[in-house]
């Protein structure tokens, strides 16, 4: 800040020395580099979808279409020295394949059995192109075709914005385990059914990468991570997509001697919080869906027994996090 401040003041003055014009007074709002600081959206990864190599046959049946066939030469004869001109025609023959599918020239097993082939050379191009010290340009990004997805429980559109509207770039990493070098690369997924819901650009040593470094999860086990640098407005801007609301909040004290205090938790929205800003009454939800219930068991349907469950399941539902929570 201190840094931005004498180049805007230097910038001033040697508009106006030449002059002599008197120098103003300086009035700036930096508001993201003066609050930003003051929050930190947490989240858990729900599940990873992970792209591993598929297990293929050295030979191919004599009936094998052509272009499948000449994907597979192209698999087999992969090196450092052609890898290039291999991913140009794998990515040729792909789509060849795809086309001849629509076409219904080949069948669902053959297209399958042709993509096992195109992703395993992509991951062995990402191989061999990690022993080049100048990569082609082309290659460049080809970690981020097989990435890891993380599916984060957040929702971009409520809790960071300006990630997805103004390609804001935030200080994401893993809140434990970091001791371990982290080997997976990833791009993180949101929980809304939006295709912008994704953060697939980070902050690097001297640039931005397409993923981000994350540790393997192993049986289940909890992992949290932290974007960092979001009090700049985020929480202001957030928007109801897909009827995600307001998070849980905490403020936190830090001591002069290290200790910390929750100062206030605040609850985030309920489903029935949520569902009566878009005109929806969960009481008379709740009413409705009582009646049907009560029809439900006279009509022999189901049991009491089984409408009391039923019943309290919704209404738990009702009152529940719009978030995942278990």
């Amino acid at each position: 800040v201190e840094e931005y401040c004498t180049d805007i003041v230097e910038a001033v003055m040697s508009i106006l020395d030449p002059g002599q014009v008197p120098h103003p007074v300086i009035v700036t709002e930096s508001g993201r580099s003066t609050v930003a600081y003051h929050s930190v959206l947490l989240f858990n990864v729900l599940d990873v979808e992970i792209f591993e190599e598929y297990d293929i046959p050295d030979k191919l049946y004599d009936d094998t279409p052509e272009q499948i066939k000449n994907l597979f030469d192209v698999h087999k004869t992969l090196s450092l020295k052609n890898i290039q001109e291999c991913y140009n025609d794998a990515l040729y023959y792909r789509d060849e394949i795809r086309d001849m599918f629509k076409h219904g020239t080949i069948s669902l097993r053959q297209r399958s059995f042709s993509e096992k082939i195109f992703w395993n050379t992509i991951h062995q191009i990402a191989k061999e192109k990690a022993k080049m010290k100048n990569p082609p340009p082309d290659l460049e990004d080809i970690e981020s075709a097989i990435a890891d997805i993380y599916y984060c429980n957040f929702s971009v559109f409520q809790s960071i914005p300006d990630s997805w509207a103004i390609d804001q770039l935030f200080p994401i990493m893993p809140l434990h385990r970091l001791l371990e070098l982290p080997k997976r690369n990833t791009v993180i997924a949101d929980i809304t059914c939006d295709c912008d819901g994704k953060i697939d650009h980070f902050i690097d040593l001297h640039d931005v990468r397409n993923t981000l470094p994350l540790h393997e999860i192993k049986n289940g086990d909890d992992y949290y991570l932290g974007v960092f640098l979001v009090g700049a407005y985020q929480e202001t801007l957030g928007d109801l997509h897909n009827l995600f609301g307001d998070t849980n909040i905490v403020s936190v004290r830090i001591n002069p001697d290290g200790h910390y205090d929750l100062v206030k938790e605040i609850r985030g929205d309920s489903v029935a919080d949520v569902l009566s800003y878009v005109e929806y009454e969960p009481k008379d939800m709740l009413v409705r869906f009582r009646e049907k219930a009560e029809e439900a068991v006279q009509n022999g349907l189901i049991t009491a027994s089984d409408r009391k469950e039923i019943m309290q399941a919704y209404d738990n539902g009702l009152r529940g996090y719009t978030y995942y929570e278990r």
